[in-house]
């Protein structure tokens, strides 16, 4: 599958943002705690979820995905063991250890697949797991983890998003106090304990480094609205102020994405935060001159995200000025760049975590390549900027992350189409 686009247009319009994929990927699984049916709200339709869906489904999940709501009911599982396929294709899935471990005291599981960004080791899952006095053994090329988790004090080796959310859900029905120490603090993580407080946990501290749980015996099945996507929506804006156009895009929650919205303005991005019913959306103001080169340092949260650093790099080929990117979160996250360099962008890589750009560049047409979520949202973003036609192939990778983003640009005026 391939997107043929037609850069040089101005955007205009609204572009509605979907629940956060890091967000679902974690609470859909999180149902298997329930004692009773789920209904899980605001679910992007992407390509990860229904990888997710089919998991579920091949341990015995009673599983409905209609117009952007999931309802789940877990009660009927039969089996710790998910599809051995599956689960190959689905990096996020490792995060149904945690809820398997708590129902059932025992999960089975194959090393999960997903992007090319680094080898990202389950390690830090298993540490987690062996400090929660779960045994571990490995053979035929699969984890067997067997025991139920025990409370006490969790420390993380660093601080990992979905160890963090697999920790959490391990300890829901421990019997005693959880502690996790040096936690991952993203909003998302809070998200996930409010779905398991609302059916009845007892979580406190998610969305600071140290949370803690209190086992309970049981959870009920609820209904919940996932939060807005915070990297969608950046990854959006930077379109609008990349093509230097106005659009509004949201909801969003701007607390969330504070430093990006700061680097954003600091380069001279104008940006308003718009409330509308209660929500809040952004709209990107037309700029009279260039934007102005900044260096961005992704880290974990509260810091610049690193889903964004790609989009954001793009949106520096277009500065005045040289931008730095340092970026050590994951060691195979500048790939893109041999994509950009096919549409003459400036870039240059310093060593595997440091990138120079050199802007501003006039980008030009080309065939590129998706090679993982974000980097493949980057050279859309490109191709939009650029002289001339672009075609971008294995999109298969954007419709991991993105619900319809060709469909949602051409709504704001971009000449992009789907190809087979």
């Amino acid at each position: 599958m391939k997107f043929k686009v037609r850069g040089g247009n101005k955007l205009s319009g609204e572009i509605a943002i979907k629940g956060a994929k890091n967000a679902a990927l974690k609470i859909i699984p999180a149902a298997i705690l329930a004692s009773s049916q789920c209904v899980i709200k605001n679910v992007p339709k992407i390509s990860d979820v229904d990888k997710l869906i089919e998991i579920l489904s091949s341990i015995g999940s009673k599983i409905d995905f209609n117009n952007g709501e999931v309802k789940i009911d877990a009660s009927t599982i039969s089996s710790s063991h998910p599809d051995e396929k599956a689960v190959k294709k689905l990096r996020g899935s490792i995060v149904l250890v945690g809820p398997l471990l708590a129902r059932f005291g025992e999960a089975e599981f194959s090393q999960p697949g997903g992007c090319l960004i680094g080898s990202r080791p389950i390690d830090d899952h298993l540490d987690v797991f062996r400090q929660m006095g779960v045994n571990i053994e490995y053979s035929d090329e699969k984890f067997h983890l067997f025991g139920k988790p025990k409370p006490g004090h969790v420390i993380l080796k660093k601080m990992s998003v979905t160890a963090t959310e697999n920790a959490i859900m391990a300890a829901v029905f421990s019997d005693g106090k959880t502690f996790i120490h040096a936690a991952a603090a993203e909003p998302e993580i809070k998200d996930l304990a409010g779905f398991l407080n609302k059916m009845g946990a007892k979580i406190t501290g998610a969305g600071t480094h140290d949370i803690e749980i209190e086992g309970v015996r049981e959870l009920s099945g609820v209904e919940y609205e996932i939060l807005p996507d915070r990297i969608e929506a950046g990854t959006y804006i930077i379109a609008g102020l990349l093509t230097n156009s106005e659009i509004i895009v949201g909801p969003i929650i701007e607390r969330h994405s504070d430093i990006f919205f700061k680097k954003l303005q600091d380069a001279g991005a104008n940006l308003e935060i718009i409330n509308r019913d209660g929500k809040e959306y952004v709209k990107t103001i037309k700029r009279s001159g260039n934007l102005i080169a900044q260096d961005i340092d992704p880290r974990p949260y509260p810091g610049f995200p690193t889903d964004l650093q790609p989009q954001y790099a793009v949106l520096m080929t277009q500065a005045d000025g040289r931008t730095e990117i340092f970026d050590t979160l994951f060691d195979g996250r500048f790939r893109y760049l041999e994509e950009l360099k096919l549409m003459k962008a400036g870039v240059e890589v310093l060593n595997p975590n440091r990138i120079v750009i050199n802007g501003p560049a006039a980008l030009k047409g080309a065939e590129v390549s998706s090679l993982d979520i974000r980097g493949g949202a980057a050279v859309v973003l490109a191709s939009l900027a650029a002289e001339g036609e672009t075609i971008i192939n294995n999109v298969e990778f954007i419709d991991r992350g993105y619900e319809d983003m060709d469909g949602k640009l051409r709504g704001l005026g971009a000449q992009i189409e789907r190809v087979e």
